[in-house]
């Protein structure tokens, strides 16, 4: 794989962390990102790499929201990495990815996730990526329309990628010792390349996927920040929000394979953990028996349903 490929992927990463930043600060009118940029010399673990994080805290409609480039070399791939690629252990790697988190302050508006990366070791290259949706007051409306945007993402690289990217993300986004997901899912996809089974598609094709998850998180994460941003709330909903966070927190601490990679790639420490929710209240038992009732369905008995088929799509 040609350097030519991944100075193409790093350029289009630039740009998005730059629209995605302009967007969320509109959408908030407040809150402003800084921006923290970072370079990391090839003598540090025999790594070497650059980056950009950027954070907006305490805005009117984002509590917190980071958007964070990296760009890592290294003379050995981490045990993240190569866990289902045993046959990498050892190479070199690039790896460069760009990973967005928001919390915002109104329990109406869920939080939300994208990554979209790229790893090249040498003549093996892949693509990795996809967004999900965590609410805390659910509104199945939301979900529909989360689903479709999901599904419209897809669509003009493969009838089967919709269905095999949404089923991993409910696989993925899922904490087994709570017997319960992270939120309503959406897409997820790793070591995407030319002989992945099922979905496996040229590097050309590959690239404009990663574009057009990107595209698609942004349009439909904004129109729901938009439609819930101004819905009113107490601290009732308050207090359960910021419990239902502390599952957000435990998936990205014990089951997030990017955290892991970050950490055991040497990565700053500070960025790797903007993922977390500024504030999150931990309590032996749920405060609210009626706000579960509601919400924990979406995250249990209703972690496969068809959103397309309810939505006419």
């Amino acid at each position: 794989m040609s350097d030519t490929h991944s100075e193409r992927v790093l350029r289009h990463l630039r740009a998005l962390q730059e629209d995605l930043c302009r967007a969320f600060e509109a959408q908030d009118a407040t809150g402003r990102f800084l921006k923290d940029g970072w370079q990391r010399d090839e003598s540090e673990a025999g790594l070497a790499g650059h980056g950009m994080t950027a954070v907006l805290e305490d805005g009117a409609v984002f509590e917190r929201a980071g958007v964070a480039l990296s760009d890592v070399q290294g003379a050995k791939m981490p045990p993240a990495a190569t866990a289902r690629n045993p046959h990498l252990a050892g190479r070199s790697f690039r790896a460069m990815g760009l990973s967005v988190v928001t919390h915002p302050r109104n329990p109406n508006v869920p939080s939300s996730h994208l990554n979209v990366r790229f790893f090249n070791a040498g003549d093996i290259w892949w693509f990795g990526g996809g967004f999900d949706l965590t609410p805390y007051l659910a509104f199945e409306q939301d979900v529909i329309l989360w689903h479709q945007a999901a599904a419209a993402c897809c669509r003009p690289f493969s009838v089967k990628l919709y269905a095999v990217a949404r089923s991993s993300c409910d696989q993925y986004f899922f904490l087994p010792h709570r017997g319960e997901a992270r939120g309503v899912g959406g897409l997820f996809y790793d070591d995407l390349n030319a002989e992945t089974a099922e979905i496996g598609m040229p590097w050309e094709q590959c690239f404009a996927f990663m574009q057009s998850v990107a595209g698609h998180y942004q349009q439909a994460y904004l129109a729901i920040v938009r439609r819930r941003c101004d819905g009113p709330y107490g601290q009732r909903e308050r207090a359960y929000q910021l419990y239902r966070r502390g599952r957000y927190v435990e998936f990205n601490l014990v089951l997030d394979r990017g955290t892991l990679f970050g950490l055991q790639s040497g990565g700053r420490t500070d960025a790797i953990l903007m993922s977390m929710p500024p504030s999150v209240h931990w309590s032996y038992r749920s405060p609210d028996a009626e706000l579960d009732a509601r919400l924990l369905p979406y995250l249990t008995t209703l972690r496969g349903r068809d959103w397309l088929e309810l939505s006419g799509a």
